[in-house]
């Protein structure tokens, strides 16, 4: 085991390089030389498509594709990178071009060369700065998206909640809550499609939506999600959809009411009988079908819950996390710690499958954002006899 020197101030050569070369494996250099070929592949496929719409790629003739590509990357660039960028690639190809036919011009020719350099080298760094820039913002939106997440830990009456999110770009589609009112708790989590900005700011709209509706309907889970369904469904043009499960517990009550929307069905531990069993209820993903098949299909269901039964509500990223051996997490997983801790305090569920999923996953980042909450139901508190 190996211990870094924080003491260390001095900036050398060695450090530098350990630095540079710091994460250059084979593995992750193989992998992401495969994202980014992937990335540029798509990128060529689509310029080909938009330039040249009615023709076959095999029939496109390479100096056409090679344009069409580099249209694509130019375009990315604002003009006076793409005039830099010019330049440096006639710089380049005059050079060679000039020492072919052996021409020497001086002192044009000497210069060709190092202004190639020098021009690509300032589109790099200005890309850097301005990725660095765009970077600082994702953090502070990623901040602010975190900020209207409940609490990890929140306690109410007997029932006790925590939760975990992680997302696996800088902002996420994921979105749990946990929302009381004067006649009981909701709690939601949902999964909107796609990942990054898109589906954070839409995931951030829905939240507002859920709060609204919950404080001037009250609304049972079923009418909830029909209410939010004719939202999602208002744009005729937004192919977006999402998945949801939302649970009401009543005050004083030993039981809740459930819905699902196409959500991962949720798992419960039952103490009465030291036993799991799933929350199957039917229903649409919001977004796939008209309000009124919706109304039809979905089922409201009401479920005891006792004191020391708990709920797992988790989204699709969970279970379906990889390891380096490209094996998913899956639901049994979930389904045997549940079995095993399912009688413990919210926060020990929670923390033994945090430690559960990293160990699986090791040093592979997720492919979509996780998010967890358990609800833990305590004994009622005992009162002292006189």
């Amino acid at each position: 085991m190996g211990l870094k020197n924080e003491t260390q101030s001095k900036y050398d050569t060695k450090t530098f390089y350990k630095e540079y070369v710091s994460g250059m494996n084979s593995r992750q250099l193989g992998k992401e030389f495969q994202s980014d070929s992937e990335r540029l592949k798509s990128l060529y496929f689509d310029a080909l498509r938009e330039n040249n719409p009615d023709i076959p790629p095999q029939k496109i003739p390479f100096m056409q594709k090679f344009l069409s590509l580099l249209s694509a990357l130019t375009k990315r660039l604002n003009p006076v990178r793409r005039l830099v960028f010019g330049i440096s690639v006639v710089s380049f190809v005059l050079h060679f071009l000039l020492s072919f036919l052996g021409f020497y011009i001086f002192p044009i020719q000497p210069l060709l060369l190092p202004v190639a350099f020098l021009g690509i080298l300032f589109i790099l760094l200005i890309e850097l700065l301005e990725k660095s820039d765009v970077q600082k913002e994702l953090d502070f939106a990623r901040d602010i998206q975190l900020s209207l997440l409940p609490p990890s830990s929140i306690k109410w009456d007997q029932l006790e909640a925590h939760s975990f999110a992680a997302t696996a770009s800088e902002v996420g589609g994921d979105y749990v809550d946990i929302i009381h009112t004067e006649i009981g708790t909701y709690v939601i989590i949902a999964d909107v499609s796609g990942k990054g900005i898109s589906a954070a700011l839409y995931m951030v709209r829905m939240q507002a939506l859920v709060h609204l509706l919950i404080k001037k309907l009250n609304p049972g889970p079923k009418e909830l999600f029909l209410e939010l369904n004719d939202y999602v469904k208002s744009n005729k043009m937004d192919k977006t959809f999402v998945t949801a499960c939302a649970a009401f517990f009543p005050k004083n009550e030993d039981h809740f009411i459930f819905a699902r929307a196409g959500h991962n069905t949720p798992i419960i531990f039952n103490k009465e009988h030291d036993s799991t069993f799933r929350l199957k209820t039917d229903g649409f993903a919001l977004g796939m079908t008209s309000t009124k098949l919706l109304r039809k299909n979905m089922e409201e269901k009401k479920f005891q819950f006792e004191p020391g039964d708990s709920i797992l509500f988790y989204t699709d990223g969970l279970v379906e996390a990889r390891n380096r051996d490209e094996e998913e997490y899956g639901e049994e997983r979930l389904d045997g710690l549940m079995s095993i801790y399912g009688s413990l305090h919210a926060k020990s569920i929670t923390q033994k499958i945090q430690s559960s999923i990293e160990l699986f996953i090791g040093d592979e980042n997720p492919l979509d954002d996780i998010t967890f909450t358990t609800i833990h139901k305590n004994d009622p508190p005992k009162h002292l006899q006189e």
